[in-house]
Parts: structure tokens; C-alpha cells; sequence
């Protein structure tokens, strides 16, 4: 079982930075950030393959957003940079234990979610 705690969102101006946080429990071999705006289908923001040295992202992110992970502690982060107010949505942490890094930012691949953090992006 695997447990999800995400942290960081909040509420910043166009091109200001936020960073988000997750910490997992469990065994997660793939880990991911989705997001969700009112009236908007969830979509994949930014993922990465945690047993090697992958990531992938959202084409409206690159460049923009960073995804990593510590192993230590087993916590995943979305640092965000040049935030603009179609970021804005809630934000949530995915994992799993995946057999391989693919599909990495599809959400049918995770199995476990966090509660979710918004992210306000004013204008």
C-alpha cells in the first residue's frame, strides 16, 4: 500500500514560482504530477521512472517545470518557474509500482493519488 502526502501549492502572480512536494510511502518505482482545472480533463504534467534516470513532461510545461526525486526520503518535487494563469489548477501526486518507464503520464498507470494542492496563478 502506498500513501501520498502532497504539499507547496498556493497562490503566486504570473511569472512567479512555486514548488510542490510529495512524499510517498511504499514502494514507488514511478511517480508523476497531474493536474485538474474546473471544467478541464486531467492531464499529465510531469513524471519520472524513480529506479533510473527518466522523466517526461507536458509539452505546455517544458522548459518551465522540473521534476525530481530524492531517494532518501522517498519524495518527489515539481519545482515551477514562469508560472502563467493557465497553470492554474489542483495538483495531485500519482505512484506506483511500475514494471517499466513508460506511459509515464498517463494517469490509467497509477494506482495511487494524493489529496491534491491548488495552484492559483493570478494575472
Amino acid at each position: 500500500q502506498v500513501q501520498l502526502q502532497e504539499s507547496g501549492g498556493g497562490s503566486v502572480q504570473s511569472g512567479g514560482s512555486l514548488k510542490l512536494s510529495c512524499a510517498a510511502s511504499g514502494d514507488t518505482r514511478c511517480m508523476a504530477w497531474f493536474r485538474q482545472a474546473p471544467g478541464k480533463r486531467r492531464e499529465g504534467v510531469a513524471a519520472i521512472w524513480t529506479a533510473g534516470d527518466r522523466t517526461d513532461y507536458a509539452d505546455s510545461v517544458k522548459g518551465r517545470f522540473t521534476i525530481s526525486h530524492d531517494n532518501a526520503n522517498n519524495t518527489m518535487y515539481l519545482q515551477m518557474n514562469s508560472l502563467k494563469p493557465e497553470d492554474t489548477a489542483m495538483y495531485y501526486c500519482a505512484a506506483d509500482f511500475c514494471r517499466g518507464p513508460w506511459n509515464l503520464l498517463l494517469d490509467s498507470t497509477y494506482n495511487y493519488w494524493g489529496q491534491g494542492t491548488q495552484v492559483t496563478v493570478s494575472s
